[in-house]
C-alpha cells in the first residue's frame, strides 16, 4: 500500500510504480509528499511491462539505444553519440541502474564538466602531466542532450515512469538564450560581400579564382557548405531560376541534407547568368582534357573530381585577406549574410525559412530576429477606413458634400432639437 511517512528528518512517499518497482521519495514537508503521491498514484495503478530489463545498467542500456537509433541517424551523428557516452557519461553513470539515476546525479556531472571537463597532457621534459580545465559550454549541452535522448528511450520502454534531464539544461545556463545567440551571428554587410566576391580577381591564382562561382552561390542561396559542393547540373533549372538541394557531404560522406529531406530554392538572375557561363566553360574544358563525359559535380577541381571542403577554406580565407575582411567570418556566414540582408530588405520570415531549409519559422525568427525590421507607428494608420479615422456620415439638406460626425448616442446634437419638453412629447406620443 502507498504511504506517506516521516523517516529521520524528511517526508517519504513509499509506492509502487507500474512497473512493480518500489519507490520512496524525500521531501522537506507532508504536505509536498501526500500532493506527489496523489499524482503519480493513477499512474501508478496502471500495470507497466517494460520492453527490457527494468534493472539494467545505464552502461548496457546506452549500447543497446545506439543500437536501436543507428538505422536513422547519420554516421556523423552517431558517432558524436558514441564518443559522448565513451568520454563523458558512463564513467560516471555507467554502474547505475537507468531506474537509479537521479537529476541530482546529472546536475553534479554536468556542473563538473563545466568546471574541469577537459584533459589536456603537457610534457615537462621526460614527465607527462594531466591538466584539467573546464568544458565549452556548447560542449557540456551536447553531453545533456545526449543523456536526454537516451532516457527519454527509457521513459518510452518503462523503464522509468520520467525523464530526470528534462529542464536540467534550462537549471544549469545550458540553453543559449535567442538574443545571446544572434549576437554571435557573423554575417556580412552588403558592402563587405561585394569586397569579398571582388577578391576573387586580381591577386588570387588561376585555381583559386575557380570558387568565385561556388562562393556567389552561398551568398545567394543560403545553402549550407556541404549542400553546396554536393549539386550537380541536374539540380539546376535554369528557366525557372531555381535549384534543388537533395544532397549534402558530410565528413567526406554523400547523405541527406542536414533537415533530412530535400528542398527548392530560387536563383537571382546574377547567380543564374555566372552558372550559365561556368557550364559553358565546363564543356569547354572538358574537351581541352579530353575526359569522356563533363563531371557531373558543378564545382569540381582541375581534374573533374568533386571539391574538398578544408581546400576551399583555405582559399576562403585567402579571399578575406585579399579583401582587407575580419579572419573570424567562415563559409558559412555567407548562409548568414544571405539571410540576414532578405530580412534587412523587408523579405518574409516564412520565405527565408523555406530557403534555408529551417524545420520552423520559430527556428529563423530566434537565430535572425535582431535583422527583422521594427516597423513604424504610421503603420496603424493604414487599417483605418478610406474616410479617415471617424465614422462620417452625408446630411441630406446644405451642402451633400459636407460630411458631418454622426451624433452621440443619448446626447443632443445640432441637427435635432434642443428643446427637452418637444422630445418628452415625442416620447409621450411613441408609448
Amino acid at each position: 500500500m502507498a504511504c506517506v511517512r516521516k523517516r529521520r528528518d524528511k517526508w517519504i512517499a513509499d509506492y509502487r510504480d507500474g512497473a512493480g518497482i518500489r519507490r520512496v521519495p524525500s521531501f522537506d514537508t507532508r504536505r509536498q509528499a501526500e500532493d506527489f503521491l496523489s499524482r503519480v498514484l493513477p499512474q501508478a495503478r496502471q500495470s507497466m511491462r517494460p520492453a527490457v530489463d527494468p534493472n539494467i545498467s545505464v552502461a548496457a542500456y546506452a549500447e543497446r539505444w545506439l543500437k536501436l537509433v543507428e538505422a536513422h541517424l547519420k554516421p556523423r551523428t552517431l558517432g558524436s553519440y558514441r564518443e559522448t557516452f565513451r568520454l563523458h557519461v558512463l564513467p560516471g553513470l555507467g554502474a547505475l541502474k537507468v531506474r537509479q539515476v537521479l537529476k541530482g546525479h546529472l546536475r553534479t556531472i554536468l556542473s563538473e564538466k563545466l568546471r574541469s571537463g577537459k584533459v589536456k597532457r603537457t610534457t615537462e621534459g621526460e614527465v607527462t602531466k594531466e591538466v584539467r580545465g573546464p568544458l565549452a559550454r556548447a560542449s557540456v549541452r551536447i553531453i545533456h542532450a545526449s543523456i536526454r535522448a537516451m532516457l527519454n528511450a527509457a521513459v518510452d520502454d518503462g523503464i522509468i515512469a520520467a525523464n530526470p534531464a528534462e529542464k536540467l539544461g534550462r537549471h544549469l545556463r545550458l540553453v543559449t538564450a535567442p538574443a545571446v545567440r544572434q549576437q554571435e551571428i557573423k554575417a556580412m554587410t552588403r558592402e563587405q560581400v561585394a569586397r569579398f566576391l571582388s577578391a576573387s580577381v586580381g591577386t588570387l591564382k588561376e585555381y583559386e579564382r575557380r570558387h568565385y562561382a561556388l562562393f556567389l552561390l552561398l551568398a545567394r542561396t543560403g545553402m549550407r557548405l556541404g549542400e553546396a559542393l554536393a549539386l550537380q547540373w541536374q539540380d539546376v533549372n535554369f528557366s525557372d531560376h531555381e535549384i534543388r538541394v537533395a544532397r549534402a557531404v558530410s565528413a567526406g560522406r554523400i547523405e541527406t541534407p542536414k533537415s533530412g529531406h530535400g528542398r527548392t530554392v530560387d536563383m537571382s538572375n546574377q547567380l543564374t547568368f555566372t552558372l550559365m557561363r561556368l557550364q559553358v566553360a565546363r564543356k569547354e574544358e572538358t574537351l581541352n582534357h579530353g575526359w569522356v563525359e563533363m563531371p557531373s559535380w558543378i564545382f569540381c577541381t582541375e581534374n573533374g573530381t568533386r571539391l574538398d571542403e578544408s581546400r576551399v577554406r583555405k582559399v576562403f580565407g585567402k579571399m578575406l585577406t585579399a579583401a582587407g575582411l575580419p579572419g573570424h567570418f567562415s563559409p558559412h556566414s555567407l548562409r548568414h549574410t544571405y539571410a540576414s540582408l532578405l530580412l534587412q530588405q523587408g523579405e518574409s520570415p516564412a520565405y527565408v525559412q523555406r530557403q534555408l531549409g529551417h524545420a520552423s519559422i520559430q527556428l529563423t525568427v530566434d537565430t535572425y530576429g535582431r535583422w527583422l525590421p521594427a516597423g513604424n507607428k504610421a503603420a496603424v494608420n493604414r487599417l483605418d477606413d478610406s474616410s479617415g479615422s471617424k465614422v462620417v456620415a452625408k446630411i441630406k439638406s446644405g451642402t451633400p458634400d459636407t460630411p458631418e460626425v454622426p451624433d452621440s448616442i443619448g446626447g443632443p446634437s445640432r441637427t435635432r432639437t434642443l428643446d427637452p419638453l418637444i422630445k418628452s412629447q415625442l416620447l409621450y406620443q411613441l408609448s
